[in-house]
């Protein structure tokens, strides 16, 4: 009989579930860490929340477990690299929170908007102060939405119902698919400068660290609110505060902090912010709701019907595995680059497969590609199981080409990025020890490996560009680990790729940028 033990209180729902099937369920919670080990050999599915940890030591016990179903996003509190080692498929619930997260973000916008918060408190207080809470409707409003995912979505739709206009910055999104959202795709400079309220969307990455600060808020009408039920750290906290002390915007509400629970109490003692402890997903729906989803997952996948929200997953035999995996890390590290350089909405992906490794399941280095380009913009849900249906739901075309003819290289992936502003062209193979190195982009040959750090420069072609890149990097002791140049003729232009050894703050990027020959310049991580 199959047995699955439920660590971490789940729903009725979805332990019905489960052993309506016949599944034999034991729900144990708080379980510690070594009884944990002691029982985890006898299920062949856990089905977990964020209270229980599954270590690799914990891991390393379940001898008998092919499943992980996390009933909720993040899978923080699974070493997924044990789990993939053991062959153990990680699962996760993406779906079930998006209501309840963006009901939370109205709530907080019509908060803003009608000053709730401080009224309540006021009458309580038995203070009867009408004309000093007077607020505004939001209809006929603008409301600008940064991140267009499956929350986003739902919050532009509200908006609509309410009447407002809704503009939509989202790098990643077409004109089209923002169309069909009933919004208007725009910079994030002009969504910022002509929003009445601001609400935010997007995974916090690298690239969305601190994406609101000084700069953007400067740009923001005084009678503008923004309202973050996202991730933390995607507003500057202490840029919010400055901000909001000197009341250069109407104010803000946040549900997420750069730390939670939250330390930063001067943000606390604001009058014209709204503060809820990271209330997004917390209704009795958005929990039922992500039961039912794992554990339907789960009892899927033990039935052989089908896989699915799996984050680690590849449906390949050991040896092929053994072949496609190198290609497949190369492919992954190709999405993530490429997606930092594109300018303007992805309309359309083209990926071809070049020589022997064409006649091979190649399905998975598109999944792998598609990944890595959309994981540091979309939510944290990206896997190689749902990247090309996410890609496919974001309006963009992947297409993927076999080519059995040797070209220039024995095995090579060749990938057009189309979007409505430009075409991004990248090729990457792999050296004997198959080792990834990117050897073309758009017509310029260059010969590199995919680093942490790495500087894509676009430069004319002229002499001392180089040794200033030296001096400048030298002097702020960033050590230049390899370097590939390549030319342009026709243009006179060059192209030079950098790895690093450390990142390069801001200061360092705009030094760069200011010598006279460098047409453009862009900082990628991978």
């Amino acid at each position: 009989m199959v047995r699955v033990l439920v660590s971490d209180k789940l729903s009725d729902e979805g332990v019905k579930i489960l052993e309506d099937v016949g599944f034999s369920v034991d729900c144990k919670y708080k379980l510690s860490p070594d009884e944990l080990k002691k029982i985890i050999g006898e299920y062949q599915a856990i089905a977990i929340r964020s209270g229980t940890r599954l270590t690799k030591d914990v891991i390393e016990r379940a001898n008998n477990l092919k499943i992980i179903g996390r009933a909720g996003v993040g899978v923080d509190n699974v070493d997924v690299d044990a789990a993939t080692k053991k062959g153990i498929i990680v699962m996760n619930a993406p779906g079930g929170n998006t209501i309840s997260t963006c009901e939370q973000t109205f709530a907080l916008i019509l908060a803003c908007a009608r000053n709730t918060p401080y009224a309540y408190v006021s009458l309580k207080n038995k203070q009867w102060e009408r004309s000093k809470f007077k607020g505004v409707e939001l209809y006929s409003k603008i409301l600008g939405i940064i991140g267009l995912g499956r929350i986003g979505k739902e919050v532009a739709k509200r908006g609509l119902a309410f009447g407002m206009e809704v503009l939509v910055y989202d790098p990643f999104v077409s004109e089209e698919l923002a169309g069909k959202a009933g919004a208007k795709l725009a910079e994030l400079t002009e969504l910022l400068k002509n929003s009445d309220f601001i609400t935010i969307h997007t995974p916090l990455t690298p690239q969305t660290k601190s994406l609101i600060s000084s700069k953007e808020f400067s740009l923001m009408k005084p009678k503008a609110f923004i309202v973050n039920c996202a991730r933390g750290g995607i507003i500057d906290e202490d840029a919010l505060y400055q901000t909001l002390k000197e009341k250069k915007i109407a104010g803000a509400a946040l549900d997420v902090f750069s730390k939670e629970p939250v330390t930063n109490f001067k943000l606390l003692e604001l009058d014209n912010l709204i503060v809820t402890p990271h209330l997004g997903a917390s209704t009795e729906e958005a929990q039922a709701n992500v039961a039912v989803e794992i554990a339907h997952c789960i009892k899927d996948a033990l039935l052989g019907k089908a896989i699915r929200n799996a984050v680690n997953y590849v449906q390949l035999d050991a040896e092929t595995y053994k072949i496609i995996e190198p290609y497949s890390k190369l492919s992954e590290k190709m999405g993530k680059f490429t997606s930092q350089l594109v300018k303007g909405g992805v309309k359309e992906i083209k990926i071809s497969y070049l020589g022997e490794i064409s006649s091979y399941k190649v399905d998975v280095l598109g999944a792998a590609f598609v990944k890595g380009f959309f994981s540091n913009q979309l939510e944290s849900d990206v896997n190689y199981i749902n990247a090309l249906e996410i890609a496919k739901a974001r309006g963009v075309k992947v297409e993927q080409i076999k080519r059995s003819q040797e070209q220039e290289y024995v095995n090579s992936i060749k990938v057009e990025v189309i979007t409505d502003k430009e075409k991004k062209i990248l090729e990457g193979t792999l050296f004997a020890n198959k080792e990834s190195r990117f050897v073309k982009m758009d017509d310029v040959y260059v010969e590199i490996a995919p680093s942490e750090f790495m500087l894509v420069i676009n430069n004319q072609d002229k002499p001392g560009v180089i040794g200033f890149l030296g001096t400048v990097l030298g002097e702020h002791k960033i050590n230049i680990a390899n370097m590939s140049l390549g030319r342009c003729t026709l243009e006179k232009t060059a192209l030079t790729i950098l790895n690093l050894d450390a990142p390069l703050s801001e200061e360092v990027i705009k030094e760069i940028s200011s010598h006279p020959s460098i047409v453009s310049l862009k900082f990628v991580t991978l």
